[in-house]
């Protein structure tokens, strides 16, 4: 295979597909084709812990409290550098579900990764981040992914997540253009995001080609596990995924070892695993030897143009449930997913249930009035670390 994709004196033509090898596998360890990036002095104090209530408007946070649910959007991916209609789509379809369903306003955005393409810069926040956002009614919080922190050689690495999204304060960016939206104020490009129903923690995966994590913040992820309180769900986000059936990018093995290391550690397991970095949407599930299951999300189909298919099996769509085994033995299905349209995914939790309803908004060809289409929806409790009956009537 490594004579169809490069050549002599060094050429280098292209990557085979992570199915081309004959075996289809949910997850692999790339070659590094990207040096690791040191990461930028934090802007808050350790633990990097950020509570809702001090973002929000009371009312928000006191209908939180309240109906002991939270509600929010999962997406990742977004920049819409070359073709802005996707990007402006999604961003609508998020609009319009505060509207649509009112039962309970979604009281953020939480974004897996690559907010601006290609390289983070701070010229480019404005087209790819305030102006898409003009109309969307509530904070907006992020990880890194690997575009957001592979600058220019004239830019520091995050300079402009950092700017935009681990502010000392709420301030205006001048890249901001004539959007009200403030800076966020993450205390690090890594930290935990604290709320009455869940807490997410939040990794940065750097640039190499299958994630990268590093001292200190392999350690911090260890303490944040063991630490953070056990009667509410842990969710973990991080931009590269650790099981993923596309045809492009494939899961993380590194991202795998280094979450099973830190799980280890602190003799507690995230409850779901949320990432990015492949361009299309997923739901799988492993079965754990203990007779449990965990769910992994992937959201990357947030308005970057180029969208990532799923791998074929014989030459055929997979059509779910579709059951792998990874390195482990470990059972992983592929429960669901969408790799021909862009969308989001609305989540709502509430005593340790997660509901998920994810949205397909039009492509950019049909009529935007179409609307958004609910293509999967879920139920999974964290306590039974099972999947409860549909109840969509």
């Amino acid at each position: 295979m490594a004579d169809l994709v490069s050549g002599n004196n060094a050429h280098v033509f292209g990557l085979a597909r992570p199915q081309a090898s004959g075996t289809s596998a949910l997850h692999q360890a790339p070659p590094r084709n990207t040096a690791f990036r040191d990461l930028p002095p934090p802007t808050g104090s350790a633990p990097f812990r950020l509570d809702l209530k001090d973002v929000v408007a009371p009312a928000v946070y006191d209908a939180i409290v309240r109906t002991q649910k939270v509600v929010f959007h999962l997406n990742g991916d977004m920049g819409g550098i070359q073709y802005a209609v996707p990007q402006e789509l999604v961003a609508k379809g998020m609009e319009d579900d505060f509207q649509a369903d009112a039962s309970q306003a979604p009281a953020f955005l939480y974004v897996t990764g690559d907010c601006v393409y290609f390289n983070g810069q701070i010229s480019e926040y404005y087209k790819q981040f305030y102006q898409p956002y003009e109309f969307y009614l509530a904070p907006v919080f992020a990880v890194p992914g690997n575009h957001d922190g592979e600058n220019l050689p004239e830019d520091q690495t995050l300079d402009g997540f950092v700017r935009n999204f681990c502010a000392p304060q709420p301030v205006k960016m001048p890249e901001s253009g004539d959007s009200h939206r403030t800076a966020m104020v993450q205390p690090n490009v890594y930290w935990t995001l604290l709320t009455p129903q869940v807490n997410i923690v939040g990794l940065y995966s750097n640039v190499p080609a299958g994630g990268e994590i590093r001292t200190p913040q392999k350690e911090w992820l260890a303490s944040e596990l063991a630490t953070l309180p056990r009667d509410r769900p842990l969710l973990l986000a991080l931009h590269h995924p650790i099981y993923s059936a596309d045809d492009h990018h494939s899961g993380s093995t590194y991202m795998k070892d280094l979450v099973a290391a830190a799980s280890a550690d602190a003799g507690r397991h995230p409850d779901a695993i949320l990432a990015g970095h492949v361009h299309n949407y997923q739901r799988l599930t492993r079965a754990n030897a203990d007779g449990g299951k965990t769910l992994f999300l992937v959201t990357g189909a947030g308005g970057y143009h180029n969208l990532h298919q799923i791998m074929k099996v014989g030459g055929q769509r997979l059509i779910p449930p579709a059951v792998f085994h990874d390195d482990s033995g470990d059972a992983v299905t592929l429960e669901n997913y969408s790799d021909d349209h862009h969308g989001f995914l609305r989540v709502e939790i509430s005593d340790s249930i997660l509901m998920g309803k994810y949205y397909e908004v039009p492509r950019p060809q049909e009529p935007f009035s179409k609307g958004s289409h609910l293509l999967d929806y879920f139920r999974f409790d964290f306590k039974q670390r099972a999947y409860l009956p549909n109840t969509l009537s």
